[in-house]
């Protein structure tokens, strides 16, 4: 059940959110020992509310499409009701303590039923470390996989059925590497539109808070709610998102198609022909299609890992000093970085940065929405992903994903289900847009969710072995 269709049925009174997060709770029970979607559950707190919300909607009060409906949030946003750990030993326990995050507060003022805090990698970076004591984020159509990170949760636990819509954080990828890999729908929204104060940060001027829900419509339905400027977030603009008209066609809507560097050798060979036909889908509904090059898009890819890496050092410089083994492995690699860039460096990525922002923005110029491939294969497994040394193998696997460029430029992107691979995999596109136009490229997700049912696909027999 998608979100949407969970929200028509609570009006119809075909369904209680007391039913829906039973069922979600139930879910939890079966399988989140063996796919680690949740670092806390707020079972009895969510049974509470949907019971509120139950009264609320019989007694005509309507809070709006996420009123009832099961919800998780990412452990490195903060939320009164629990801890927010950043899935570390590092972060204090007095971080956010008691507190809501504004998108936290957004949710439960439109009456969302929060289930529980999600798993993410630590502090959002890095992969997971079976020496740690945390659960290990797997893939329900694959335990053997990765899921996807950093939101790694928020993408298990919609495509396992342990809530409808999460929030996750997207600064290199996070929302949209696991929605690829878990078959479900991710909007990385543009930055500035969504608030990220009370969110542990990763990268200062890379950040983003989105949505991850099974399709374009629940997306939407999300960040209608959790959009707006906030006193807390200066990056925050003052630019409320509508849900837009879903208009069944594209008629004169024109497509860039990306090909250039997203189909290595090394890809799977199913993602080529799993594109195309999602490129047909779009062109029989009307759009006009042509073949784009991202400008500097080697150049954005660097300069992302370089931001990320300089703006994390500065966040936790100390406690790397002070307590460098309680990190993850893979942690202190990934922030090691930093420590090798200068700041000239870091200053010249920011200047080379402003030019492709203003390529990015004539390329608009010429098109609607570019679409590509999320990434060029499945869900690897974990030893594909990892050096010897138990480090992640970032050439590897930033040659197969294609994320980073879109968080260097700041625009909204909307990862969506296209396919799977032979070996039963889900593939994913990847539609960005100009910079707030969040509405146009949900649009064009929603017809083409409208003439295929990729996004609606579970890992029914593998979770189905998992509980039994």
């Amino acid at each position: 059940m998608t979100l949407t269709d969970a929200a028509a049925a609570l009006r119809s009174g075909a369904v209680t959110s007391v039913e829906l997060t039973r069922a979600a709770v139930g879910a939890a029970d079966r399988l989140d020992g063996a796919l680690g979607a949740y670092l806390a559950r707020f079972d009895d707190y969510a049974l509470e509310r949907a019971a509120t919300a139950d009264a609320e909607l019989a007694a005509g009060q309507d809070r709006g499409p996420l009123h009832g409906i099961p919800f998780g949030v990412k452990d490195i946003i903060a939320m009164a009701e629990g801890p927010t750990t950043a899935q570390s030993l590092i972060l204090d326990p007095a971080w956010g303590a008691g507190k809501d995050a504004p998108v936290v507060a957004r949710l439960k003022a439109a009456g969302a039923v929060i289930t529980g805090k999600s798993t993410t990698m630590e502090f959002a970076v890095g992969m997971p470390d079976v020496t740690k004591p945390f659960p290990v984020p797997r893939n329900p159509w694959d335990p053997a996989t990765w899921p996807g990170g950093s939101s790694s949760g928020a993408g298990i636990g919609v495509a396992s059925g342990m809530f409808l819509a999460g929030l996750g954080t997207d600064t290199a990828g996070s929302i949209r590497i696991p929605a690829a890999f878990c078959g479900v729908s991710g909007l990385m929204p543009t930055f500035g539109r969504v608030p990220k104060s009370g969110c542990v940060p990763l990268g200062y001027s890379l950040d983003h808070i989105g949505p991850l829900a099974r399709s374009a419509r629940d997306c939407a339905a999300v960040l209608a709610v959790i959009a707006g400027p906030h006193p807390s977030d200066p990056d925050c603009v003052d630019a409320p998102f509508t849900v837009p008209e879903w208009i069944g066609d594209l008629t004169g809507v024109r497509i860039g198609v990306v090909r250039e560097g997203h189909f290595p050798e090394i890809g799977d060979p199913a993602v080529d022909p799993v594109f195309d036909a999602a490129v047909a889908v779009l062109t029989a509904a009307g759009a006009s299609v042509t073949e784009v090059t991202l400008p500097y898009r080697p150049e954005m890819i660097t300069v992302d890992m370089i931001t990320m890496g300089c703006e994390a050092l500065a966040y936790h410089r100390s406690d790397l000093s002070a307590r460098w083994d309680d990190y993850f492995l893979a942690t202190r690699a990934m922030l090691a970085i930093g420590a090798q860039v200068s700041g000239a460096d870091y200053v010249q990525a920011q200047r080379v940065r402003r030019v492709a922002q203003d390529a990015i923005g004539r390329l608009f110029d010429t098109v609607d929405v570019i679409v590509g491939p999320t990434a060029s294969t499945g869900a690897p497994t974990f030893e594909s992903i990892t050096g010897p040394d138990g480090t992640p193998d970032i050439g590897t696997l930033f040659s197969l994903i294609h994320t980073p460029y879109w968080d260097t430029l700041g625009n909204p992107v909307l990862a969506v289900p296209m396919g799977f691979t032979d070996g039963g995999l889900p593939l994913s596109l990847q539609l960005a847009g100009r910079a707030f136009a969040e509405a146009e490229i949900l649009r064009v997700a929603d017809v083409f969710q409208q003439a295929t049912t990729w996004h609606l696909r579970t890992p029914e027999t593998v979770v189905e072995g998992i509980a039994a």
